[in-house]
């Protein structure tokens, strides 16, 4: 009678808001198109994964890496249909939304398993969010979306409610797209101390050996509950995949060579043009390629702390944009292969859309008067610039020493100018922390970018104080706030896109960043040893979609094997996959 009794309340609750029931009618359970019939289970894939992370806590740790575990071993609510990006069952094999687009119905599995074989329940979604929004949890940006929302309602065992504050485009994806975490495995405990212990988990992996700053595996679940689904099919196949660390990438593309790394991909142009060569190559038992597919494009900077002085005014941001040397860098050190950005939003323009903010060129002359003009002056006894007595002389954050390159050139330009820059070089965790806290003046600061753009957590005026958040620089801007406050309620991604694309104008126009430079396609090397699909990646994918769609060939690692023994050449697989070439949609 009490379980009547709570299904009559949700159906006269649904009738009475409207609600339109996900997924469609219609709707079913289909093999994954950018998956390999071919792909079978078993092997290792063994990854750079860049320096040791301060935690495996994505919460936590607002990093790639600890992203990519974390989705690995648990779960959203909601999953996306990888060709058409629209929501398709996770964690919540249906979902409804109100008429008025505030309030989300989910409504989980009933298959749906914890690893130690317990039910997942409505009150792990709950206390999941609950973690998020709590003050005391150092959870950063995710606070962001979750505050969107009320507390969630626990329905029933398997129901959970959600009331959004107001209307919102991402309010789906936002309480349908984070991960839910086992309460019963973790309430009770310091969630700022939990950082590399997952007991219980629900996704596809669970996590393995952890060797300390060495690498970190990941093995795959036989017992994962939606193991048999045909969308997972083909998908997930390495048994394990580990994850090595490096504090410098030159050291880590050694260890590739010698076998010890399987993939790599390639962000440095001179190891790309004049580093794969030799007969390990030429051969063919490296595969060197370029994959063009429709991956999002970020932006990458020389992020200014705007929140205190030297930054905290326009005209010097923009004299140290005008000091760097972009294009002899793109040339001395990158053969010329990148575009040099323009915008915070590369992939918002096209011919039909052309980008109108200026792109900047080195322009010394008009640097120093912007910089007279901001108040500094020569001391012509020191040839630097000084204002109220002291030096500008400024300290620039780095956590690699490759970029100390591109850095000597910058001084040299700034040095010409009457400006000091000092390299503070720190490994990963020390940077983070710095990063975290705002102790920094410039830092190398690397954004990727998804489908859907979503302006808030890096423009708000409401972000710049958030400690782990994405607001680094600690922009502020009345008009941008209003626009992203206009954003929510827009439901049109191209209309969107429009506003975001103004918001880059006005972004653009105060020089947060010393804008770089970057590429439109990934480019990778791999030991020939594995089995892919024909487009090799997917379609909005960079280098870890190979994770989840490349497979172990054991035939093809026997033939490498031979081919090194032997001295003998392999098959040359394509130098460049262009997946609009390749994947017909239906």
């Amino acid at each position: 009678m009490k379980k009547l009794i709570i299904l009559l309340i949700i159906l006269i609750s649904n009738a009475a808001f409207g609600d339109e029931t996900f997924p469609p009618a219609g709707w079913t359970d289909r093999p994954n198109p950018l998956a390999s019939p071919n792909a079978v289970a078993g092997g290792e894939i063994s990854i750079f994964a860049g320096q040791y992370p301060k935690s495996l806590n994505y919460y936590l740790d607002n990093n790639v890496l600890s992203a990519e575990i974390f989705g690995a071993i648990y779960e959203t609510l909601l999953a996306l249909n990888p060709i058409t990006l629209e929501y398709e069952p996770g964690l919540a094999e249906k979902w409804t939304i109100s008429e008025d687009r505030k309030t989300f119905t989910f409504y989980l599995n009933p298959l749906a398993r914890w690893s130690d074989g317990t039910p997942i329940t409505a009150q792990d979604v709950q206390w999941t969010c609950a973690t998020i929004v709590d003050p005391k949890n150092l959870t950063g940006p995710h606070k962001l979306d979750m505050e969107r929302f009320d507390p969630p309602v626990v329905i029933d065992e398997r129901t959970i409610r959600f009331t959004a504050r107001d209307v919102h485009w991402k309010n789906l994806g936002a309480a349908g797209g984070f991960h839910i975490l086992c309460r019963h495995a973790f309430e009770g405990r310091d969630f700022n101390k939990i950082n590399f212990e997952f007991p219980v988990v629900s996704g596809p992996y669970r996590l393995g050996k952890i060797q300390e700053s060495l690498a970190i595996s990941i093995e795959r679940r036989p017992d994962w509950w939606a193991r048999n689904a045909l969308r997972h099919q083909g998908t997930g196949n390495f048994q394990t995949m580990k994850f090595k660390f490096f504090a410098e990438r030159e050291n880590a593309f050694e260890s590739f060579k010698k076998g010890e790394i399987d993939l790599f991909p390639i962000y440095t142009s001179r190891i790309w043009v004049h580093e794969t060569q030799g007969e390990k190559f030429l051969k063919n038992w490296i595969v060197k390629q370029k994959i063009y597919n429709h991956a999002p494009i970020g932006f990458q900077g020389f992020a200014m702390n705007m929140r205190r002085p030297p930054f905290d005014d326009l005209r010097t941001r923009k004299a140290m944009a005008l000091l760097l040397d972009r294009r002899k860098m793109n040339s001395a050190l990158m053969y010329d292969q990148y575009f040099l950005h323009r915008s915070y939003f590369e992939d918002l323009y096209s011919a039909q859309n052309p980008c109108q903010n200026p792109e900047i060129e080195l322009d010394k002359h008009k640097a120093r008067e912007l910089l007279n003009a901001a108040g500094w002056s020569v001391n012509p006894k020191t040839g630097y610039l000084e204002k109220g007595g002291k030096r500008f002389s400024f300290r620039f954050l780095t956590r690699e020493a490759s970029s100390e390159t591109f850095l000597a050139i910058y001084a040299e330009d700034l040095k010409d100018a009457g400006i000091e820059l000092i390299i503070d070089k720190k490994d990963w965790a020390a940077w983070a922390r710095d990063m975290d806290e705002f102790n920094f003046e410039m830092t190398w600061a690397s954004w990727s970018s998804g489908v859907f753009k979503d302006p808030e957590g890096m423009w708000s005026s409401g972000e710049a104080e958030r400690q782990g958040g994405n607001n680094i620089t600690g922009f502020k801007n009345p008009r941008v706030d209003a626009l992203i406050e206009t954003q929510k309620a827009v439901f049109d991604v191209q209309k969107r896109n429009a506003i975001c694309r103004e918001i880059d104008r006005i972004v653009a126009e105060a020089y947060p960043y010393v804008l770089l430079w970057n590429i439109n396609y990934t480019r990778l090397l791999y030991w020939n040893k594995f089995g892919t699909p024909p487009t090799v990646l997917s379609k909005f994918g960079r280098e870890d979609s190979a994770y989840w769609y490349w497979w172990s060939d054991v035939d093809a690692l026997a033939d490498l094997n031979d081919a090194v023994r032997f001295g003998d050449h392999l098959i040359p697989r394509e130098p460049a996959v262009y997946f609009d070439q390749i994947f017909q949609e239906n």
